[in-house]
């Protein structure tokens, strides 16, 4: 039984940011993070298959804004390997949530400094720069309201509206770090800041070939092409119904009933197959005595 859980969890781990292996989540000793394991975002983004299906969903919603795609497609392999890119996101993600305090802070200088040299100009005639604060304020708001919808989905679905908002609170630190500004702090504000940016985003030729890439990346090897299938298709579905109507991709009740009782029957499997995450190895580290 150890050895099918093994043999699963480095299934897992091919698709996550933990392939590129740059980062020692067990060093150094007794060091928080930037949280620290009593966050909520801890808790959050520990759940790996929740983190998946808001990542996917999270990327459509963000390429929505044309100024945010312009500077994907711009400057991005994205088209030439998806998986890469769905790796390096998840490796900021869980860096800058679990890693030591030097590590995190390594990824957001690094960031920082990719972003410093996104520039162009967009389709419709207007400059872009992936430092632009309010750029950066969208694709946060979309990553994290993805994330956290996808978790009281498939997680906690009675998570409390003051947990909700704690956890809101806690990562707008790393979206002010990369730059961003006025950063919606809870649940309310990320609703209305979402409403309000509405009117800005668009489905066009470009938006639908992203979607068709996302719906259609390759997997890692034939174990986790099911895995990959249907965690695309729940991430559609973690879309708002409007943004699921922009992109052609409203689902049929029968639909989405199918995506989320099959999702609910694989989830219990992934989270039992991993033991060595990110997560696993922070709160090892954090245990640990650094004098010893």
């Amino acid at each position: 039984m150890n050895s099918i859980r093994q043999r699963i969890e480095r299934q897992i781990f091919s698709i996550s940011g933990l392939a590129l292996n740059t980062i020692d989540y067990e060093q150094p000793a007794g060091d928080p993070g930037l949280f620290g394991p009593d966050s909520v975002c801890w808790r959050v983004h520990a759940d790996f298959p929740s983190m998946l299906c808001g990542g996917i969903g999270a990327l459509m919603l963000q390429m929505m804004h044309p100024l945010a795609l312009a500077g994907v497609w711009d400057h991005s392999n994205f088209r030439d390997d998806m998986l890469g890119r769905l790796r390096r996101t998840s490796q900021f993600i869980a860096g800058t949530t679990f890693a030591a305090t030097e590590d995190a802070q390594g990824l957001i200088v690094r960031v920082r400094d990719i972003h410093s040299r996104i520039t162009g100009q967009s389709p419709d005639g207007r400059l872009y720069s992936a430092s632009d604060p309010e750029l950066l304020t969208w694709v946060h708001v979309a990553e994290v309201s993805s994330f956290l919808a996808s978790y009281m989905r498939y997680c906690n679905p009675d998570m409390s509206d003051k947990e909700q908002d704690r956890y809101f609170d806690e990562v707008a630190l790393v979206a002010e770090a990369l730059g961003a500004e006025n950063v919606p702090r809870s649940r309310r504000q990320v609703e209305n800041y979402i409403d309000a940016m509405r009117p800005q985003l668009v489905f066009d030729k470009r938006t639908a070939e992203v979607l068709r890439l996302l719906l259609n990346a390759p997997s890692p090897n034939r174990m986790t092409r099911p895995v990959g299938y249907l965690m695309t298709r729940a991430g559609i579905d973690l879309l708002p119904g409007w943004a699921q109507a922009m992109a052609g991709q409203r689902l049929s009740t029968v639909h989405r009933l199918l995506i989320r009782s099959s999702m609910h029957l694989l989830v219990p499997t992934l989270r039992w197959s991993i033991r060595n995450g990110a997560s696993h190895r922070a709160r090892r580290r954090v245990r640990r005595d650094p004098s010893r």
